[in-house]
């Protein structure tokens, strides 16, 4: 039915916009108070008196007020993305800023240091555009901000963002159905299979936001000393998210379709350019819609790790996140799982077609082989007593596939679109040596040995890139083992070079990672013309990517406390989902303090074999 999630939020706003009493609280919405609250009468108003149990030692009275988020959100949310990650990159660099002192709090004698969380709520304070627990009138009114901790107003600034959030989520996926997805002009100009493609299951997903959304409503009206929303997350993770998985698996085709459809489909393009015009969307396009789904879940799960972060040991409230932050990353897990092996299997189908082997034939597709990196590079013709010779009959160009258990090493036809194979090795069997520059001819070489080729023989390759990174990453990438400049998290390092994204990036080569802005990441190796290869600390992942898209975190202390943030939650997953039972109490010995412990993804267990 048309407008069903508009008329259902603007039923939820209407009704949470009136004053509510305990009774109505109860009887028309089943909004139940929370344990250890009392109903008491105040100046003929109903009121609340709340124990909370993270601040045993405050004792407020609260009004019991609707907060109506879903009407006040401004931003829709790619551009709370944008302003919620910036944010993050200001505060880090204010504590960057910092002497290494900066753990001392702000309220010690003679300090006059303000510490991270009393940083971290400034900063937040003056980004007046974004929602803020704090900023809330009846939270104001209510004394709160002058009794609890700093720590206990950023958990519940943490705990609100997620609800904001979510409600700026839903707020984009209502413009993505109303303005795109029901536009009658727009929908006469497509197919029903093109309708899908373009759209899929996006009705579903909207389902699971309209109800988190309403569950997460319900829950911060009940107080406005948010008790805790991982809970919320975990119960829709396990009962309602697996829509995320199917969405996200058909935009490889999404992506392709809807090229295609641009190209072959005039009148859907005039109409999609005139619909991306109009004021509702506010200058973004069509496709920043499409992607909303993925962007949310991966968001999401990073709300809760701050979350978790930030909690009580062996609180409920931990328990509550961990749990929920197991089930987001299986969902996350399934959705990068499920988008490479399709994206991977197309692609090698796409090589395959391309090669022709004059001897011995190997089998591209396998649903365990995928490619990690392509190029052209110089393989030198003649001994190094040749280097007088003009680079022309020095140097003859070849073109290399590595794949993560294979090398083919080709050259063009002269056709060009074809790649005749000459030379193949498994890739355990590689070794790489790095050769010093001796003079232009000589510069960006290095040796590429074969132990055991096709033809069960050992032969040597020396070959010449076209610049100082290009070389690195190849030789990185043929030898994985290869010990790089600096040390991966795993390496139990106790500091090493980080850098925070201040600009998102989209890999153009395999061997090149996506970043995020706000993503803080390890230094693995870096090259004097601008590439480093990193380590994304909140899930492991490597690549390459542009220096000028990140900064360096300079303050010891601030990258300290990054991997002992990091060091919390791979903890927590390595204990599982079940973790602190009832009481959040965790199994098992803890890690050393200081020391960290990294996951191994499945793609670098792949690369092992």
């Amino acid at each position: 039915m048309p407008g069903i999630y508009s008329q259902e939020m603007d039923r939820l706003s209407e009704h949470t916009a009136a004053s509510c009493s305990v009774q109505e609280a109860v009887g028309q919405t089943g909004r139940l108070l929370r344990s250890g609250s009392e109903v008491e009468e105040h100046n003929g108003r109903k009121t609340r008196s709340v124990n909370d149990e993270t601040s045993p030692q405050v004792k407020i009275e609260t009004i019991c007020h609707s907060l109506n988020i879903f009407k006040n959100i401004a931003f829709l949310y790619q551009e709370y993305r944008d302003t919620s990650k910036q944010q993050e990159i200001e505060w880090r660099r204010q504590c960057d800023g910092l002497t290494p002192e900066f753990k001392v709090e702000s309220g010690s004698s003679g300090s006059g240091m303000r510490s991270p969380p009393a940083l971290q709520l400034q900063l937040r304070n003056n980004a007046h555009s974004l929602n803020l627990w704090q900023n809330l009138e009846v939270v104001q009114e209510s004394g709160l901000l002058t009794q609890l901790p700093q720590k206990d107003v950023i958990m519940q600034e943490a705990m609100f963002e997620l609800v904001t959030s979510e409600a700026s989520y839903f707020k984009s996926l209502e413009v993505l159905e109303t303005h795109f997805l029901r536009n009658p002009f727009l929908v006469n100009t497509l197919s029903q299979s093109d309708m899908h493609f373009l759209f899929s299951n996006i009705k579903e997903i909207m389902k699971a936001s309209e109800r988190f959304l309403m569950d997460l409503e319900n829950r911060i009206e009940q107080s406005i000393l948010i008790s805790d929303v991982c809970d919320i997350v975990c119960q829709h993770a396990v009962e309602h998210f697996h829509v995320f998985i199917t969405y996200v698996i058909n935009q490889v085709y999404q992506e392709k379709n809807y090229r295609r459809i641009l190209q072959e489909n005039l009148a859907f393009r005039e109409a999609m350019a005139a619909l991306e015009r109009q004021p509702c969307v506010r200058g973004l396009s069509f496709t920043s819609f499409l992607i909303l789904p993925f962007q949310r879940i991966t968001r999401l799960k990073l709300l809760v790790q701050n979350i978790l972060q930030k909690a009580e040991e062996r609180s409920e409230r931990e328990a509550n996140a961990i749990k929920a932050h197991h089930q987001l990353e299986q969902i996350v897990k399934e959705c990068n799982e499920g988008v490479r092996k399709m994206s991977r299997t197309e692609e090698l189908i796409s090589i395959e077609k391309t090669l022709e082997f004059t001897s011995k034939s190997v089998p591209i597709i396998s649903h365990s082989r995928w490619l990690l990196k392509k190029g052209e590079v110089q393989q030198m013709a003649g001994p190094k007593s040749t280097r007088t010779m003009r680079s022309r009959k020095l140097y003859q160009p070849v073109y290399l596939f590595l794949f993560n258990n294979l090398l083919l090493i080709t050259k063009r036809t002269s056709s060009g679109d074809k790649f005749q194979v000459l030379d193949s090795c498994t890739r355990a069997m590689l070794r790489t040596e790095d050769l010093e520059d001796q003079g232009q001819l000589l510069a960006n070489n290095f040796n590429l040995k074969l132990l055991e080729n096709q033809e069960e023989r050992q032969v040597s390759y020396m070959l010449k890139t076209t610049s100082m990174s290009d070389k690195l990453r190849w030789i990185c990438a043929l030898t994985p083992h290869r010990r790089t400049r600096f040390m991966s998290t795993s390496a139990h390092q106790p500091d090493s070079p980080q850098v925070q994204c201040i600009q998102s990036y989209t890999s153009q080569e395999p061997d090149e990672l996506s970043i995020e802005m706000a993503d803080i990441l390890n230094i693995l190796e870096r090259t004097d013309d601008g590439w480093i290869m990193g380590e994304r600390l909140h899930d492991g992942e490597r690549g390459w990517f542009p220096s000028r898209v990140v900064e360096e975190i300079q303050n010891r202390e601030v990258r300290a406390q990054n991997l002992r943030e990091v060091l919390r939650i791979h903890q927590a997953k390595s204990e599982g989902p079940h973790a602190g039972g009832r009481t959040g109490a965790r199994a098992g010995r803890r890690t050393p303090k200081g020391s960290t412990v990294f996951s191994i993804s499945t793609d670098q267990m792949e690369e092992m074999k």
